[in-house]
């Protein structure tokens, strides 16, 4: 039987650790290698440009009974040039980009229906994965793009010419703007409790627009939470707080109906004591 020292052991030992640390590396990058793709292009999208939801809404673009309106709730062409310089994709060796249409109609889709990614892809032949990143994409571009359209009057001269505008194409006088409240449901945030659960009995953020008397959207807030009435919501805004600072002496929220129109609810200011007094 052969002895062996202790010097002879430390260096078995030491090249029995340096094997396996060999060994295990060699096991982490075989666990790492990425699994083949079954397909380049699942044979369901390879079709999209002979028939997809982009060419559903090029059809319902040539209607003139305002079904495209309904379908994305807002006008396209205008706001396709506005935005296409900045979400457009060069196409590759590989493949086609999506075009700066296409990504535009999915996200006004996304919008105004909630569709999920999944039913998206459907409709548009495009991978629910890639819809994931263009949704998020376009609604930054659409924040960037858009950024100086809703503009809240900054003086009492802008304040007074919205007034007379109501009066002028509504017949309703002494009044600045139309507002209203919007649910919108969302999931749970964690550890909110019942903080997002509104009196529909669902979670919910709400979203809350002022607009002038031809529509046109002067101020926005979102994301206060569901279980507050329009009241506390309209507290919370930055237009509140603003109007306190202004002076704004006569500050109340109505309900008006109307047997031609109706406002769900208006919002009457004045916004120094002088006016009131003349008016």
């Amino acid at each position: 039987m052969v002895k062996m020292n202790g010097e002879t052991l430390m260096t078995d030992a030491a090249a029995f650790v340096v094997m396996s640390g060999a060994y295990l590396q060699l096991l982490k990058k075989k666990s790492r290698r990425r699994s083949r793709r079954r397909w380049w292009m699942v044979s369901l999208n390879q079709s999209r440009e002979r028939y997809s939801g982009t060419h559903l809404m090029a059809d319902l673009l040539k209607e003139p009974s305002g079904r495209f309106e309904n379908f994305c709730r807002m006008s396209f062409e205008e706001l396709l040039q506005k935005i296409e310089p900045v979400i457009s994709k060069k196409d590759t060796r590989w493949r086609k980009a999506i075009p700066g249409k296409e990504r535009l109609a999915l996200t006004l889709r996304f919008l105004a229906s909630g569709d999920s990614f999944k039913s998206l892809h459907y409709l548009f032949k495009i991978s629910a994965q890639l819809i994931s990143s263009i949704v998020p994409e376009v609604c930054s571009a659409l924040i960037k793009v858009l950024s100086n359209v809703i503009q809240i009057p900054s003086n009492e001269s802008e304040w007074k010419n919205i007034e007379k505008q109501f009066e002028n194409i509504w017949n309703f006088p002494h009044c600045i703007g139309s507002m209203d409240g919007k649910h919108i449901t969302i999931e749970a945030p964690i550890n909110s409790g019942s903080e997002f659960y509104n009196y529909k009995q669902y979670f919910s953020g709400v979203l809350m627009a002022l607009v002038d008397a031809d529509y046109n959207f002067i101020f926005a807030d979102c994301g206060c939470q569901g279980r507050l009435s329009d009241g506390a919501v309209f507290r919370n805004t930055e237009l509140f707080k603003k109007s306190k600072i202004t002076d704004c002496i006569a500050l109340q929220m109505s309900h008006y109906q109307g047997k031609i129109f109706q406002f769900h609810t208006y919002l009457w200011a004045m916004m120094h004591l002088d006016y009131v007094n003349k008016s």
